[in-house]
């Protein structure tokens, strides 16, 4: 006979509290005096109390076998949803009535005597050493942090998981979630509905998937493993982590059988446990947290002369490869600021930028930002209504994109700074500081690329403004009352150069084949693109293939990993190096048609 989750939960209780009579213990547990009932005849039956319902010496041996040995914390992530708060504190360090959320949940879980604990960290690692001097806690860095998600954390310490609690950095709990006694392993979720979820508590106390905004209960991400079911638990993870598959996963996919999870629910009350995601989730939980102060909303306040309080609608948009934005709304208007990433005050000018949205201005290019601070390089524009980005497969959307790209390049802007590729490359690589190349033949590849320098410094060309970085995803397609509307953003890199760069970066960022380059080649020049200009685009790709290249590894250092668009970028340098001399030699050949 198998105890079930009520019997665990009625026997605990009075392991905690004296029994009284029915009524007070069903008061106490949770459950109905019809349960309680039920439980005590079965536990009964079962030999775990006796004729004066006291726990027998089988019920002390069980619930000593059964105990919380340890925890594991996970800290790694980013955090992305906390903009602007993340850029200067790890979630985990969040302050709610002046306390750490991680420091709460360390001493929640010292006063039920779980010494044990060892915390997953990586993004700002070392806001968290003092945690070992004055708390006794264990530190694992998960250099993967930036390109995966707590399934690669808690695969890092997988073996440690046996009748262990795992807890989320970012929870605050009013109630102490943890305990000296368990008897069951269990996965926590509130009674509060949340349409992204998707789990919910069936009649049996499992969690149940369902499908993803039907209304789900919101999982709070603590957990409790017996080792009985951590075992099974513990391989899932290692072999999930290692197929390379699931890097975008969170821990939880290893509780899963089919459409269930393996472990019962724990059901709190919404208001006893918070899972902090965004800012306005730590105001609402605290208003005078410390954390709430941010420069970046402050410059929001100065700019619309309103308190930080009348922001609101705080949103995380996706995280771009170089910055970082949010939208947010103010006096019922919606704008979007854009918070410069990790290591861009080495890369881009803000002052030049400025200059550039200076001498666009008024000229139908892209809305006007409504503030850029030349310093910090923060931005606020306006919101589009009905955005979508350019499609590199649509012939379509590539259309509309070079006709408007042509159009930009048609009228010959001018402005006193220019991008210099080659200065680029070699910038770039400066920045690596000691770190050698990942690559075992750059050097042979970069003095491949080098050699298009004397074709590309004598081939013809009329420089102007040019955008740099003019990629499918800154081609911005937004509804104007019934007419869609197309304009080009993110002029961070604008700069004096060739404009057929421009051709050439749209299509290494798109990851086009060869023939999907000529397509759009023949697309931006109407069919009429002579040879030579053909292979000066082709010498672009492979010389802005290595640029990128080098910023991708330049950002690796930094943590920060692109994936498959750093590969491929080398091999545009390597690749379109040969189809430029190709092209070059029958160019010779055959003249220029």
């Amino acid at each position: 006979m198998f105890m079930n989750k009520q019997e665990f939960d009625v026997l605990r209780t009075l392991l905690i509290e004296p029994f009284i009579n029915q009524r007070v213990l069903s008061e106490v547990s949770g459950h109905s005096l019809g349960v309680v009932n039920r439980s005590l005849k079965s536990l009964k039956d079962q030999g775990y109390i006796d004729d004066t319902i006291c726990l027998t010496s089988k019920a002390i041996r069980e619930l000593e076998m059964k105990a919380p040995k340890n925890a594991i914390i996970l800290a790694a992530g980013f955090g992305m949803r906390m903009v602007p708060i993340n850029l200067t504190s790890p979630k985990a360090m969040l302050e709610v009535n002046g306390e750490p959320l991680i420091e709460r949940t360390i001493k929640q879980l010292h006063k039920v005597g779980i010494r044990d604990i060892t915390i997953v960290v990586g993004f700002m690692k070392e806001k968290f050493d003092y945690l070992i001097d004055e708390y006794g806690v264990k530190l694992v860095v998960n250099p993967d942090y930036a390109s995966k998600n707590n399934l690669s954390s808690l695969a890092l310490v997988a073996d440690r998981i046996t009748n262990t609690y795992i807890v989320p950095s970012d929870i605050w709990c009013d109630k102490n979630p943890f305990h000296q006694k368990e008897m069951y392993s269990w996965y926590m979720v509130s009674d509060m509905v949340d349409n992204e979820s998707d789990v919910r508590v069936n009649r049996k106390m499992e969690l149940a998937k369902v499908s993803k905004y039907s209304g789900g209960n919101q999982m709070l991400g603590i957990a409790y493993l017996l080792e009985e079911d951590a075992k099974i638990i513990r391989e899932k993870i290692k072999s999930a982590s290692e197929s390379g598959e699931h890097d975008e996963d969170f821990w939880e996919i290893a509780l899963y059988e089919k459409d269930k999870m393996t472990v019962a629910a724990k059901v709190v009350h919404s208001a006893d446990a918070v899972e902090i995601n965004t800012y306005e989730q730590l105001r609402e939980l605290d208003g005078e947290s410390n954390h709430l102060k941010s420069d970046a909303l402050d410059v929001i306040g100065d700019v619309f002369k309103v308190s930080t309080d009348d922001i609101v609608d705080i949103t995380v948009l996706k995280k771009g490869m170089t910055n970082r934005s949010f939208l947010f709304s103010v006096n019922g208007d919606k704008y979007i600021m854009r918070i410069p990433g990790e290591g861009t005050d080495q890369l881009i000018n803000r002052a030049q930028e400025a200059e550039v949205f200076r001498t666009i201005s008024g000229l139908g290019l892209c809305d006007d930002p409504v503030f850029i601070d030349p310093h910090t390089g923060y931005k606020i524009t306006k919101y589009l209504n009905g955005v979508r980005v350019c499609d590199p497969d649509n012939e379509n959307d590539l259309k509309r994109s070079m006709s408007k790209l042509r159009e930009f390049h048609n009228m010959k802007l001018k402005v006193d700074h220019s991008f210099d590729i080659w200065g680029q490359i070699e910038y770039y690589e400066k920045l690596w500081k000691d770190n050698p190349s990942v690559y075992k033949d750059y050097k042979q590849t970069k003095a491949n690329v080098l050699n298009l320098k004397k074709f590309i410094d004598s081939a013809e060309k009329e420089m102007c403004l040019t955008h740099i970085d003019a990629v499918p995803d800154n081609f911005l397609f937004y509804n104007d009352g019934s007419t869609e509307k197309l304009q080009l953003t993110d002029w961070e890199y604008s700069g004096m150069q060739d404009p057929h760069v421009d051709i050439a970066m749209f299509c290494i960022y798109s990851m086009y084949d060869k023939n999907q380059v000529d397509r759009l080649i023949d697309i931006y020049f109407e069919n009429k693109c002579d040879k030579k200009t053909r292979a000066k685009i082709y010498a672009y790709i492979s010389m802005c293939g290595l640029l990128w290249s080098n910023w991708c590894e330049f950002k690796r250092n930094l943590g920060v990993e692109f994936g498959e668009y750093s590969l491929r970028q080398y091999r545009f340098a390597k690749d379109y190096y040969h189809y430029a001399m190709n092209e070059l030699q029958g160019a010779e050949v055959g003249g220029n048609e």
